[in-house]
């Protein structure tokens, strides 16, 4: 080519690269792969990409259940901490991760979100939803979240004081929030539950039945935050239009005048969806007051307390019900995990549901009609002596009243199983229930008066019984619902543990309230690898893949009921309470930081008070005070042990209790409540509990 010619031919080429790179310039870069881009579809074919947690119990069945196996029986004993990330509270700690593409959406106390790269633990950004710390004071059993759901973009959470909050899921910027509980009185609501979302309907319920509220679970739009539909679980004042033909027929199952105080029937946690049969299905808690002969004094089921609701998601209509316990007055909520499953029951495939509530009876339920195929005791549970297949109802123990005279049940209020999830294997054919066994004493109210803004449950002790260590038990029990019996069980220093998973690796996976995180053989219950966790564990495990690598994750920090109320039996070997997320994966190094378990106990000032004011203190102390410092006030590690409080406190009591001077830090004045004697009187129990050990009349505290 001539020189020329090629000078002309280079020259061209350069300035069309030029025009070439001047036109990429103006066309902007593909957008960022959506986050959280999770939808129905999606959901229902969970299986389809096990690498993902992408509802809150996996999947719509609620199974807990995991097809991942890189994490096996043969190489569990390998795993070691992957990374941790501290959430700086130190408050219960129940929430199940989320898990989509790499990321993890979590919550902690005080309905704080947080999303992390699941890989390493590195933070993405952090929501605060800026909860009044004073409304601490309206949740029953801690400030606790069990988690968030994700839709198409959005995360969605809960909050302590009642609202429903949509965030951006790439930047935790707010999209849309409401107030759940407005237009439905003063009365003190709160959301400790994860949400679901089914059709593009966030279905939230709420708590708040020991301060006189009454139940619901609403569906809002998922894009607007627009209120689609409402279910109430109990029936309203019967002068009043009934809001549904549900409630109209419920109110017949009352008695008395139970609106005036609430009636209960919170839908806090439990939920589980068929896609198929296009029902979701709701449990339903306790009444409000729990005793039934103050809330409805001629008796009646009370319905809808402690249910398992079948509702139309498209409408809000139920389909069916069953009642766990009808006229429920011992708090038994069948607010527990719900799980979806395939049985072949005498030789035919069922479509079931399956539910371990408070009250001690394993439920299998035909989840197309609501039949109940088999209800059998789990642990010891002496309300009732059977359930009557025939007829669906529990057979009652007369002994077990609480009407007229004091009664010692079990389980307790705190339940066979409470909140913490179980969950089933349909590789193992088994269900995995964290249980206990505590005893609950329950003592009619001499004159139940209702507070709003107090703890009412028409029991004189709340009601609690001061059990030692030794009278109460936990274990991790494998249940065979086929052939309604135990299969195994792990015994577990206490109650009040964590949450369960099991995995195609023949693994079931839980944290204990002593401080470790275990693997057991799913199919024997021995343990096969443990790791200290450093503080107590409630929450349920998922487990997830990121690059291939799978990994196992629990979150970490004590609280709750049992730990609040009972302080002696629920002390767990003095553990700092510290909210972590743990992960582990196999050939995982990290290490969690030293701890310093030494802390200085101040002298108590002098205990001269009167027999006559300590003992107005101490039962002022049961009724208004135990439910979250403990009985006898004895801490169970969540809350300050007032016993151990330094001369600032004791200085100050009464600025504190009647003036609401640690309000910020949850603590509200009870001035509505308590005189200027009251506080005293308190104050002096406190003092002379201050000067005994974990027993009354023990060995006194040691200062130091």
């Amino acid at each position: 080519m001539h020189s020329r010619t090629r000078g002309a031919a280079l020259v061209a080429l350069a300035c069309s690269a030029l025009f070439a790179s001047i036109a990429l310039a103006d066309i902007p870069p593909p957008p960022p792969p959506s986050a959280a881009a999770v939808d129905g579809p999606r959901i229902v074919g969970a299986d389809r990409e096990p690498g993902n947690w992408m509802s809150h119990g996996r999947t719509y069945s609620e199974q807990r259940y995991s097809p991942l196996d890189q994490i096996n029986a043969g190489n569990v004993k390998q795993l070691g901490l992957a990374w941790s990330y501290d959430t700086g509270g130190n408050r219960g700690h129940h929430a199940t991760p989320i898990v989509v593409d790499g990321v993890m959406y979590v919550t902690a106390p005080w309905s704080i979100v947080t999303a992390l790269d699941a890989r390493t633990g590195k933070e993405l950004w952090t929501y605060d939803p800026e909860v009044p710390k004073e409304y601490g004071k309206f949740a029953c059993c801690d400030v606790v979240n069990r988690g968030v759901a994700v839709w198409q973009g959005k995360v969605y959470s809960g909050t302590l004081d009642g609202r429903l909050v949509a965030l951006d899921a790439a930047t935790g910027k707010v999209a849309w929030a409401i107030d759940t509980k407005a237009g439905e009185g003063p009365w003190p609501y709160t959301i400790t539950g994860a949400p679901r979302v089914v059709k593009g309907k966030v279905i939230i319920g709420n708590g708040g039945a020991e301060y006189g509220v009454r139940g619901y679970f609403t569906a809002y739009d998922a894009a607007t935050g627009n209120k689609l539909w409402r279910f109430y679980t109990v029936p309203g004042d019967p002068a009043k239009p009934f809001e549904s033909p549900e409630m109209e027929a419920a109110a017949k199952t009352w008695t008395g005048e139970w609106w005036k105080v609430g009636g209960g029937g919170t839908a806090w946690d439990s939920m589980a969806y068929d896609p198929d049969l296009n029902l979701l299905y709701v449990g339903t808690g306790n009444g409000s007051p729990w005793a039934r002969h103050v809330r409805s004094p001629g008796g009646g089921d009370n319905l809808f307390l402690s249910s398992i609701l079948a509702i139309d998601p498209d409408t809000g209509r139920m389909k069916w019900y069953y009642q766990t316990t009808p006229g429920d007055t011992w708090d038994y909520t069948a607010t527990q995990h719900l799980i979806l499953a395939e049985l072949t029951i005498e030789g035919k495939p069922r479509k079931v549901i399956m539910q371990a509530p408070k009250n001690g009876f394993f439920y299998v339920l035909d989840r197309e009609t609501g039949k109940l195929l088999s209800a059998d005791k789990y642990v010891q549970a002496t309300w009732a002596t059977h359930v009557d297949l025939a007829t669906g109802r529990p057979v009652e123990n007369p002994e077990a009243s609480w009407a007229e005279k004091p009664a010692l049940v079990y389980p307790s209020a705190i339940g066979g199983h409470n909140w913490q999830p179980m969950s089933f294997s349909p590789k193992t054919g088994l269900v995995y229930i964290p249980t206990q066994e505590i005893p609950g004493l329950y003592t009619p109210e001499a004159k139940f008066v209702y507070h709003r803004k107090q703890w009412n449950t028409g029991s004189d002790n709340a009601p609690l019984i001061d059990a030692p260590p030794e009278s109460v038990s936990g274990a991790l029990i494998a249940w065979d619902p086929v052939a309604r019996k135990e299969a195994w069980r792990a015994k577990l220093w206490g109650p009040w543990n964590g949450g369960v998973l099991s995995t195609a690796g023949d693994l079931v996976f839980q944290g204990t309230s002593d401080g470790k995180f275990i693997a057991y053989d799913a199919r024997t219950g021995e343990r096969l690898w443990w790791a200290p966790a450093q503080t107590g564990i409630q929450a349920a495990p998922i487990t997830y893949t990121v690059d291939g690598q799978q990994y196992v994750t629990v979150v970490a920090g004590y609280g709750g009921a049992y730990a609040l109320a009972f302080g002696r039996a629920a002390k767990t070997s003095d553990l700092p309470n510290i909210g972590r997320v743990l992960t582990f994966k196999v050939g995982g190094t990290a290490q969690l930081p030293p701890q310093d378990l030494a802390a200085a106990i101040p002298p108590p000032p002098a205990h001269t008070a009167p027999a006559e004011q300590i003992a107005k203190g101490e039962v002022l102390y049961a009724q208004y005070c135990a439910v979250c410092h403990g009985i006898g006030a004895v801490s169970g590690g969540v809350l300050p042990d007032l016993r151990h409080a330094g001369p600032v406190i004791h200085e100050s009591w009464k600025e504190i209790v009647l003036g609401g001077m640690l309000k910020d830090n949850g603590m509200v004045s009870f001035a509505d409540v308590f005189s200027d004697a009251d506080a005293d009187a308190i104050h002096a129990y406190v003092i002379k509990r201050a000067h005994e050990g974990d027993v009354p009349g023990g060995t006194p505290a040691k200062a130091n």
